[in-house]
């Protein structure tokens, strides 16, 4: 990554930031503290650096995940982050120059990127608590990220549920389906998590 492009090392603060958020938000936050290195660099693994299709990652916070996809090689003008959180959405900017960030509702997928990216995206890359939300909520966040995604396109989510698919592993409601596959569990993480990937059915 060009020295230009080095994001500012997160600090003890981060962790207190999402203390707070977690407790005016917890719906929508959903954890004590940012994602660790080791997890952040195996959500990372699953993007392909080798394409040129923009990369979404929602649900970015202070940031941990966005540093491992520019340390993979990720191009940062490859990167759209959607925060839902202004104060995070400041905090991003700082440390990550070039990337492009937009404030809004990652549940709104298709609105909240409309008029910002031309054709499909190649990934979705997910730090949102899904189980905390209705079965039906992210169930319509899939369907619209395979809407907006390449054929081979794919969806990445972690999880601190680590017996579950955060999303349910059943035919979607419009009649299209798709496939999940589970990583082991990241232990060194606190607390530990798993990595799901899904994409459509066949592929």
């Amino acid at each position: 990554m060009p020295q230009n492009l080095q994001p500012q090392k997160s600090t003890l603060g981060d962790g207190a930031s999402f203390i707070r958020s977690l407790i005016e938000n917890p719906r929508i936050v959903g954890a004590v503290s940012p994602s660790g290195p080791a997890l952040a660099k195996a959500m990372a693994s699953y993007v392909d650096v080798a394409d040129d299709a923009p990369i979404v990652e929602l649900g970015p916070g202070t940031g941990p995940v966005t540093e491992a996809l520019l340390a993979r090689g990720v191009a940062p003008e490859r990167l759209l982050l959607i925060e839902y959180e202004p104060k995070f959405c400041r905090l991003l900017a700082e440390r990550f120059p070039g990337v492009r960030i937009i404030q809004g509702d990652a549940y709104g997928l298709k609105k909240t990127l409309e008029g910002k990216i031309e054709g499909k995206i190649g990934a979705v890359v997910s730090s949102l608590p899904l189980l905390n939300q209705p079965e039906s909520d992210r169930l319509a966040l899939l369907d619209q990220a395979f809407d907006l995604l390449v054929p081979a396109g794919v969806f990445i989510q972690f999880t601190y549920g680590l017996l579950i698919s955060p999303m349910p592993l059943k035919r979607h409601p419009n009649g299209a389906a798709y496939s999940g596959k589970g990583s082991a569990p990241i232990w060194l993480n606190l607390p530990p998590a798993r990595v799901w990937r899904y994409r459509r059915a066949g592929v």
